[in-house]
C-alpha cells in the first residue's frame, strides 16, 4: 500500500465529468458554471475525464475516444483553451473542492506527438509495426516502458499538470509497470506532496485473460503499493451476477467481506454503481425504491463514493465516448435530495477507521452492514455507552424494496434513520424495515 494513503479518503465523494457530453456546449466554461450545484451534492473531488487533444488516425466515431490522446501536454481545443482549463480548476479550488484529471499512460493515438517524435518509445508487433496488445483498441498504439527515457518524459508531464491539479485517475493502470508508478508517485510528491492517485484497476477475468496471453498485468494488491485508491472491479462481476439472479446476495457480501482481510489496513476502494465504461445504474435497476437502496449502500460501503455525471437525474443512457451525446438533466427524476443526505452521512469519521462487515439475508434480499470499533480504536466508549460492544453504525438495505423484520445486534430503543430522518424502533433485537434504506448511528 502507498504508506502515506490517508484513510480519510473513505469519507470523500468523487464526481466524474466527461466534458464533451456534460452539457450541450461541451466546454470547460459550461462545467464551471455548474460547479456550485456539483459542490452542493457533497462533492469533494471532481474527476475530469481526459482533457487532452485526440488523435485522428484510426479514430473511432466522428469525434474519437478521449482515451486516444494525441498530446499529453496540451488541452483539447474542443473544450476550450489552457486558460479556460485553469479558470475551471481555480474555481473548483475556490469552492473547496479538488480536481483530478485522467492519465492515459498505456497508449496514445497512432498519430500522437510521441509516435511522430519518439517512435522508439512504442511497443512493436512481431512484424515491427506499432500496435496494441489488448482487445479492440484499434485506435491506439501501446507504449513500451522498457525504454527509461519514456519514464522521464511521462513523469515530467505529470509534474507539469500537478502544478495545477490535485490528483490523477490512471487509465488501465495495471498495464503499466508498477515500478514506473512508484517512481512517478515519488517524483510528483516533490511538486504536490498530497497528490491523490486513483488506479483504474481490473476485474478478475481481465487479469486472468491477459496473463494467459503472457501479458503482464497488475492485481489490486500490487497497485496498492503505488496508488491510494483502486476501483472495486474485483467485486463488480458478483454485483452484476446478483442483479441477473445468477448469485445469491450472500455470495456478493462474501466477496465484499473478503476485501477486509486481503488488502492493507488503509486500503481505499472507489465505490460505484456506474461509470463511463459500465451501464447506468438506472438501466440496471429500474425500480425506484431498489435504486435508492443501492445508492445508499454505495455511500455506506468502506471507500470513496463515485457519482458519474447524470447519475443524479437517473440517466439510463451511458454517453458515447466517440460522439456528441449530452447528459439529460431533465429526465423527470432527481436523486439530489438523497445524495445530499448521504453525503452528510459519509462525513462520519467511523467510515474512515473502523471494522466493517456485511451479512446477507438471502430470503429477504436484505444486506445488513456494520461498522464496529475495536478495543484499539479511539472513541470506543461511545459504543460501550450503548452497551453494543463498539458498534457505531448499522446499515440495512432492501434490494427488493419490500418491508421485512430484520434481526440486529443493536440494543432495544428508538433510533433516527440518517437517510430520511424517520424514527426506527428496535424491540426484542428486531426492527421493521419498510423497504427503504436505513442507516443508524449508535
Amino acid at each position: 500500500m502507498a504508506q502515506n494513503t490517508s484513510k480519510n479518503l473513505r469519507n470523500q465523494i468523487i464526481y466524474s465529468i466527461y466534458v464533451r457530453n456534460y452539457s450541450e456546449e461541451g466546454t470547460f466554461a459550461a462545467v464551471e458554471r455548474d460547479l456550485e450545484r456539483i459542490r452542493d451534492l457533497g462533492t469533494d473531488i471532481i474527476w475530469l475525464m481526459p482533457v487532452h487533444p485526440l488523435g485522428v488516425k484510426n479514430r473511432k466515431g466522428s469525434l474519437g475516444s478521449p482515451y486516444a490522446i494525441r498530446n499529453y501536454r496540451e488541452i483539447n481545443p474542443e473544450f476550450g483553451t489552457l486558460q479556460d482549463f485553469r479558470s475551471l480548476v481555480d474555481r473548483i479550488h475556490e469552492l473547496g473542492m479538488k480536481c483530478m484529471i485522467d492519465v492515459v499512460y498505456n497508449h496514445t493515438s497512432p498519430d500522437s506527438w510521441l509516435a511522430e517524435n519518439h517512435p522508439e518509445y512504442f511497443y512493436r508487433k512481431p512484424d515491427g509495426r506499432m500496435g496494441n496488445r489488448v482487445g479492440d483498441w484499434t485506435d491506439v498504439v501501446d507504449l513500451d516502458y522498457g525504454n527509461r527515457e519514456l519514464w522521464d518524459y511521462q513523469i515530467e508531464t505529470l509534474k507539469y499538470w500537478a502544478e495545477m491539479v490535485d490528483g490523477f485517475r490512471c487509465d488501465v493502470a495495471p498495464l503499466v509497470p508498477l515500478e514506473f508508478w512508484k517512481k512517478a508517485r515519488e517524483e510528483v510528491a516533490k511538486v504536490r506532496p498530497d497528490c491523490i492517485w486513483l488506479a483504474e484497476s481490473s476485474d478478475p477475468p481481465f487479469i486472468v485473460g491477459l496473463r494467459k496471453e503472457g501479458i503482464q498485468v497488475l492485481t489490486d494488491s500490487e497497485c496498492y503499493q503505488a496508488f491510494d485508491l483502486c476501483y472495486d472491479y474485483d467485486v463488480y462481476p458478483a454485483f452484476r451476477a446478483y442483479l441477473r439472479g445468477e448469485l445469491p446476495l450472500s455470495a456478493y457480501a462474501e466477496r465484499l467481506n473478503m476485501q477486509e482481510y486481503i488488502y492493507p489496513d488503509n486500503y481505499v476502494k472507489l465505490r460505484f454503481l456506474e461509470n463511463h465504461d459500465q451501464a447506468r445504474a438506472k438501466a440496471l435497476i429500474s425500480d425506484e425504491r431498489v435504486l435508492r437502496n443501492w445508492t445508499a449502500f454505495s455511500y455506506f460501503q468502506k471507500g470513496a463514493a463515485l457519482i458519474y455525471a447524470g447519475q443524479e437525474t437517473e440517466n439510463t443512457n451511458c454517453p458515447s465516448l466517440f460522439e456528441r451525446d449530452p447528459v439529460s438533466w431533465d429526465t423527470g427524476y432527481d436523486l439530489t435530495g438523497l445524495l445530499k443526505r448521504l453525503a452528510a452521512v459519509k462525513k462520519n469519521p467511523v467510515f474512515a477507521d473502523s471494522s466493517y462487515s456485511l451479512k446477507a439475508l438471502d430470503e429477504q434480499d436484505i444486506l445488513v452492514g456494520t461498522y464496529e470499533e475495536g478495543s484499539g480504536k479511539s472513541g470506543g466508549s461511545l459504543g460501550e455507552a450503548h452497551g453494543n460492544k463498539g458498534i457505531r453504525l448499522v446499515g440495512i438495505f432492501s434490494f427488493r424494496g419490500r418491508a421485512a423484520e430484520v434481526e440486529t445486534e443493536l440494543p432495544d430503543g428508538t433510533y433516527r434513520n440518517s437517510v430520511d430522518g424517520t424514527e426506527v424502533t428496535v424491540r426484542d433485537g428486531r426492527l421493521l424495515c419498510q423497504g427503504d434504506p436505513i442507516i443508524l448511528e449508535c
